[in-house]
C-alpha cells in the first residue's frame, strides 16, 4: 500500500477529516509516522486524548505560514490537504480570509512540497468548485487549477500533485444531520427549498476514496467518486418525520443542484467503476493507463438531480443515526 512505511502529513488534521483520516490510517495502514498539522492546540490535545498512537505527531501551524509548512513537511513522502474554510455563510462574509487560507494556502502547500521533495501531495476538493456561485467555492475551484498545473513546475521527476472532489460528507462539522437534530428538539425544522438535492458521502468513505486515489493517481487528475444523492425534503422528513417544516428560501452563495462534473469537464473525462477520472489536457500529462476507463458520452453532466443513485429513508436514518 502506498502508506505503508511512509511519513504522513495531513493539513487541517484536526477537522472532521483530518481525524477519520487518522483513525483509518492507523487502523488500516503501516505508517512510519503520521503528522497532524493545524492551527487549533486544543483541538489538538482533544484529538491526542481520543486516539493515541505513538506514530501521531502534532504540529501547530497554518497553512498561510509557507515556512511553518516547509518545517513540517521534512522527511515527509505524502501530504493530504484538508485545511480550508469550509463554511459557506462565513466565507461570504469574510472572503479575504477565504482566499488567503484557500487559495494563498493551497499555493504555500505546493511550494512548500516542491521545496522538501514530497512525493505525493493530494488535495480535498468539493462539488462547490464546479460552476460555483459562491467564494467557497470559487476559492476551491481556484486551489483545484493550482494544484493540477503545479506538475509543470515540480517536473516529471519531482513532486506529484492530483485532487480529490467529492459531495457533502455527512455528520461534518456545520452539516445539515447535526443542524436537523437539535431543531428535532423544538418540534420544527428548516430547509431552504423542498426541491434541494445534495450528493452525500459518508467520512469513512471520504477517507477510503483518498487513500485509494493515492495508490492510483499518476498526476494532474481529479478523481470524483460515484456516490449517491438526496433531498432535503426527505432528509428532514426521515430524522424527524413527527415536525413542520418551515421553508427559509435559498441562501446567499446557495444552489439548488450541485454538479461534480460539469459538460465541458466531460470532454476530458473517463469512467472507471466507482468513479470518474477528469484527465488533465495540459500537454505535460503522459499517463495512457487512464485510457482504459470509457469516454464520457455528449453533453454528460453528473449532477445530484440528474443521479441514478438516490438514498432512500431508510439508509438515511442510518446515515444519520451513524453520525449521531
Amino acid at each position: 500500500m502506498t502508506l505503508d512505511g511512509k511519513t504522513v502529513l495531513v493539513t487541517g488534521g484536526t477537522g472532521s477529516f483530518g481525524k477519520k483520516f487518522a483513525e483509518v490510517v492507523l487502523r488500516d495502514h503501516n505508517p512510519q509516522k503520521l503528522i497532524v498539522y493545524s492551527r487549533d492546540e486544543m483541538k489538538q490535545q482533544e484529538m491526542r486524548d481520543a486516539i493515541s498512537s505513538p506514530l501521531l505527531r502534532y504540529f501547530i501551524g497554518d497553512v498561510r505560514d509557507q515556512d511553518r509548512l516547509r518545517r513540517a513537511m521534512q522527511g515527509v513522502d505524502v501530504v493530504v490537504h484538508a485545511a480550508a474554510l469550509k463554511q459557506v455563510p462565513a466565507c461570504e462574509y469574510n472572503p479575504m480570509e477565504a482566499v488567503k487560507t484557500n487559495v494563498m494556502g493551497s499555493q504555500n502547500v505546493i511550494e512548500a512540497a516542491i521545496d522538501s521533495g514530497v512525493a505525493q501531495v493530494i488535495a480535498l476538493s468539493t462539488d462547490k468548485a464546479v460552476n460555483p456561485v459562491n467564494i467557497y467555492g470559487a476559492t476551491k475551484l481556484c486551489a483545484e487549477k493550482i494544484f493540477v498545473q503545479s506538475n509543470a513546475y515540480s517536473g516529471s521527476d519531482g513532486t506529484r500533485f492530483s485532487c480529490v472532489r467529492y459531495g457533502n460528507v455527512a455528520g461534518s462539522r456545520g452539516s445539515v444531520i447535526p443542524l436537523f437534530a437539535s431543531q428535532k428538539e423544538t418540534g420544527r425544522i428548516t430547509i431552504t427549498d423542498d426541491r434541494m438535492t445534495r450528493f452525500w458521502i459518508t467520512l469513512e468513505q471520504g477517507v477510503k476514496f483518498v487513500t485509494d486515489c493515492l495508490e492510483e493517481m499518476d498526476r494532474g487528475e481529479i478523481f470524483v467518486p460515484k456516490i449517491p444523492s438526496m433531498r432535503i425534503s426527505e432528509l428532514a422528513q426521515a430524522l424527524a418525520p413527527e415536525c413542520a417544516v418551515d421553508i427559509m428560501g435559498i441562501r446567499p452563495g446557495e444552489k439548488l443542484h450541485e454538479v461534480l462534473i460539469s459538460k465541458d469537464e466531460a470532454r476530458t473525462a473517463v469512467e472507471l467503476g466507482d468513479k470518474y477520472v477528469i484527465i488533465p489536457p495540459q500537454p505535460w500529462f503522459q499517463a495512457p493507463d487512464w485510457h482504459q476507463g470509457t469516454a464520457l458520452e455528449e453533453d454528460f453532466e453528473y449532477t445530484s438531480d440528474n443521479n441514478t443513485q438516490w438514498l432512500t429513508h431508510d439508509q438515511l436514518r442510518a446515515m444519520a443515526s451513524a453520525v449521531a
